[in-house]
């Protein structure tokens, strides 16, 4: 990437549409090198990003996927128990003394190189995703620190691995939890927030072609709108986009209150948000 208005070039190529400070901080999160720590909503595009990046570079997409309890066996590596205690059954019939065969069982051979480690080691580009950091418990952030920071891990029985290409790293949360100063110290961060008309609009037309001109105008006036309420967890783009290829599906070519209430299980998540929406639907659709 060798500027700023590549990245965003690019970015469009690949059907990702962003502003000049999205692609500001991805371009010095490339060149520095940087982890990148990308907060917001749900289904506001963030792991659509890191996917589009691996696109953009040419690099192989790998990702970590968090939840809680996640911990370093998960994430680093283990050991494939099994080979090695087949290859200390072989290797105890010739009489090894047991240093020898600890050398001979603790080597890559036998390891499950799992996301981060996967990332370090390889050798072609590499965009690392560590999905939904929240999600995870404050010792695996502190785990990832060495990772991130020096871009190395250490393997008691192997010593340290040092990354062969630094990964491009992107980490994102839908802010359930705060993170350390350590953390946030060797990231640059990105917020990514619900999209204004326009850009909402401009996204919905460019993934979905085959939908009305008026349509389009309407489904996007009827998502900002429900966002305004007071729900759980309002519509992302993501629900939009799949809103609209409902529609497509349908036939449809407006939207009608009937329309809306038989599909509002594609926009909304919740039975609680559901009937809140439900009974505004005749406003929502005012102007739209």
């Amino acid at each position: 990437m060798e500027s700023i208005e590549d990245v965003l070039k690019k970015l469009n190529n690949h059907q990702y549409l962003a502003d000049e400070k999205l692609a500001t901080v991805l371009y010095l999160a490339y060149r520095l090198p940087r982890p990148l720590l990308v907060e917001g909503p749900a289904g506001v595009g963030k792991t659509e990003l890191a996917k589009v990046m691996a696109r953009v570079l040419g690099a192989k997409f790998i990702r970590l996927q968090c939840y809680e309890g996640l911990d370093e066996a998960k994430a680093l590596y283990e050991w494939n128990y099994q080979q090695q205690l087949l290859k200390i059954q072989y290797e105890s019939r010739e009489e090894k003394s047991w240093e020898d065969i600890k050398g001979d069982i603790f080597t890559e051979e036998f390891l499950f190189k799992r996301p981060i480690l996967e990332a370090l080691t390889s050798r072609e580009p590499v965009v690392l995703l560590v999905d939904e950091l929240d999600k995870s418990d404050s010792e695996f952030e502190s785990f990832l620190l060495e990772a991130l920071s020096d871009f190395q891990v250490s393997i008691p029985e192997i010593g340290t691995v040092k990354a062969q290409r630094i990964p491009f790293v992107v980490m994102t949360s839908n802010g359930t939890r705060d993170f350390e100063d350590a953390l946030k110290r060797r990231c640059l961060h990105l917020y990514i927030n619900y999209p204004d008309y326009h850009m909402e609009l401009a996204i919905i037309k460019l993934k979905n072609p085959g939908l009305a001109e008026g349509l389009a105008s309407q489904l996007t006036n009827f998502v900002q709108k429900v966002r305004e309420l007071s729900l759980k967890k309002p519509p992302g783009i993501s629900e939009t986009l799949d809103w609209a290829r409902t529609m497509i599906i349908l036939g449809a070519d407006k939207l009608e209150e009937d329309l809306v209430k038989r599909t509002l299980p594609v926009l909304i998540k919740y039975q609680q948000d559901m009937g809140k929406v439900e009974k505004q639907v005749p406003s929502l659709l005012l102007g739209s």
